[in-house]
């Protein structure tokens, strides 16, 4: 297994990620998600009753000098919600990490919190919405709204070569990123599937894998080799 050792990265690069997840934690531009999720952040799951929630929206987190950065759909609930990192403390972040760390992109194969000590290399994560959304589903608004987000955080990645898209919605959002850095998406616009891959002239390539959530791994839908294949490919094609 190789080792999760963190890029060079410009400090320029790591200073706009900073700002911009300052801007983040600050933002409550989504009337409906800022209630949703400090009221999950006030009532708590039983196992988490004496924990202090981080409530607020989740910025991302990895390499400033990755050359692959994973896209998902939004903070879980008791997770990224409850520890403020992004995929860390549920069981969603339990088998992402484990594949990152098999795949030598992550120091430990587990994440409890944001200062459990992991490192991320060559390899970044953030999400389509930044706030929990109840039912696990954003609105059209709420996705548009965190649309600029999206857009600084790969933009402060100039190394990032590959985007990995966890699930339809997340592949839905990278396109729309795409479209917004001026490429042109090919017709019939191309369809999210895992596997799925997209390689354009002058931008990122994208590829699609299932998301990572219980419902999906529960059942068999995504298994390990699964998302190994696919973080093997974007690796790949990362160079």
């Amino acid at each position: 297994m190789r080792t999760a050792t963190p890029t060079r990265a410009t400090s320029s690069s790591r200073a706009a990620l900073e700002r911009i997840g300052h801007e983040i934690g600050r933002c409550r531009l989504c009337p409906r998600l800022v209630a949703w999720r400090e009221e999950v952040a006030r009532v708590r799951r039983r196992a988490y009753r004496a924990a202090e929630y981080w409530g607020r929206g989740v910025p991302g987190f990895g390499d400033p000098g990755a050359s692959v950065a994973l896209v998902g759909l939004a903070p879980g609930a008791h997770g990224a919600n409850r520890t403020g990192r992004m995929f860390t403390g549920d069981g969603t972040g339990d088998f992402l990490y484990a594949a990152l760390h098999r795949a030598g992109l992550a120091s430990r194969p587990d994440a409890v919190s944001r200062d459990d000590g992991l490192r991320l290399a060559r390899v970044f994560l953030t999400n389509a919405c930044r706030c929990v959304p109840p039912g696990n589903r954003p609105a059209p608004d709420e996705l548009a709204r965190c649309a600029p987000f999206l857009d600084r955080e790969l933009a402060a990645l100039p190394g990032a070569r590959v985007l990995v898209a966890l699930g339809a919605i997340a592949w839905d959002a990278a396109l729309a990123h795409l479209v917004r850095r001026g490429l042109q998406l090919p017709r019939p616009r191309p369809r999210f599937g895992h596997g799925a891959e997209l390689r354009l002239a002058g931008g990122p390539a994208l590829l699609g894998s299932y998301h990572p959530s219980r419902q999906n791994t529960n059942t068999g839908r995504l298994t390990p080799a699964m998302l190994d294949g696919v973080l093997a490919r974007a690796l790949a094609l990362a160079g």
